[in-house]
């Protein structure tokens, strides 16, 4: 991916020098959506059953039902450095941020409506969020409460060591995933999902949140087609990466990894083969039309 020399994003916060926290005694996890898990969360069920031994279902249930409403109370975060970092694997999300920037406004101006920019903010071990604390282990995630998408870039090397989805454009579809989340928000639907949820049995609740986070990923697709449009940075193999990293983060791949055996009805992001189907839906036509999960009888 031929990155280097576009355009970075200074709609970035840097928060890695300011200990994050802030003395913080902690707080709920993170909700992408107002509700469920991050991409991370996936990464983090699984990290923590192949260390400890603990089934990472029951970790993703716990990280399921810790979420804050979107509205919770945060208090002062002392703000980061804002603008555009120097140091290379910053320069490189900062540069995908901005073409999300460009790709999202223009679709948004197509549409009649204003694209709002999030902020990126980058951060160490742990930070305060409109939604909590949020914490390294627990990979990107998008907060509505405040519209800001966080990552500690060490999330980075799990993707690429423990998940076995190198390559700079894997890389770059997390962070398209989550501004994904961002995209959702903006256009009404993160409301209208919380309000349904709330209404759900546990089960139809993870049905629900399979399709947000589909969607997501159809998002992503959206952006990586019109992205490479503008820009032409895609070299041969990656967008082989980013498939790879769908299938990595599939429930069915991660539940049969940590167990052995498949439970569809706790799925709560999709299986491999429809996180790469959505990922791709939305690559072909770079439409956000396609990517209605909710109405699509079969994902």
């Amino acid at each position: 991916m031929r990155w280097q020399g576009n355009r970075e994003s200074d709609n970035v916060e840097d928060r890695r020098e300011d200990g994050g926290m802030g003395g913080s005694s902690g707080g709920g996890m993170l909700p992408i959506g107002g509700r469920g898990l991050s991409l991370g969360g996936i990464v983090l069920a699984l990290v923590v059953g192949w260390v400890f031994g603990i089934n990472p279902l029951t970790v993703l249930g716990l990280l399921n039902g810790g979420g804050l409403p979107q509205s919770a109370p945060v208090a002062t975060q002392p703000a980061g450095q804002r603008g555009a970092p120097q140091d290379e694997e910053a320069r490189f999300v900062t540069t995908i941020l901005a073409s999300t920037e460009d790709v999202w406004t223009e679709q948004f101006a197509q549409a009649g409506k204003t694209y709002e920019k999030p902020t990126l903010v980058l951060f160490r071990g742990a930070t305060r969020t409109a939604c909590g604390a949020g914490e390294a282990a627990m990979g990107p995630f998008y907060c509505p409460g405040d519209r800001k998408v966080y990552i500690d870039l060490s999330f980075y090397d799990t993707l690429r060591q423990q998940l076995g989805a190198p390559g700079d454009f894997a890389q770059a579809y997390v962070i398209a995933h989550e501004v994904g989340h961002h995209v959702q928000n903006l256009l009404g639907i993160t409301g209208k999902v919380d309000a349904l949820r709330a209404r759900q049995s546990e089960a139809q609740a993870n049905a629900t949140s399979v399709r947000v986070e589909l969607q997501a990923d159809c998002l992503a697709g959206v952006w990586a087609q019109h992205a490479e449009a503008q820009r032409h940075w895609l070299d041969q193999g990656d967008v082989e990466e980013a498939l790879n990293a769908a299938s990595r983060i599939g429930d069915d791949a991660l539940q049969r990894a940590a167990q052995g055996r498949v439970v569809p009805e706790s799925f709560t992001h999709g299986s491999s083969r429809q996180r790469v189907a959505w990922f791709q839906r939305g690559l072909a036509q770079g439409r956000i039309s396609d990517c209605d999960t909710f109405s699509a009888r079969s994902l």
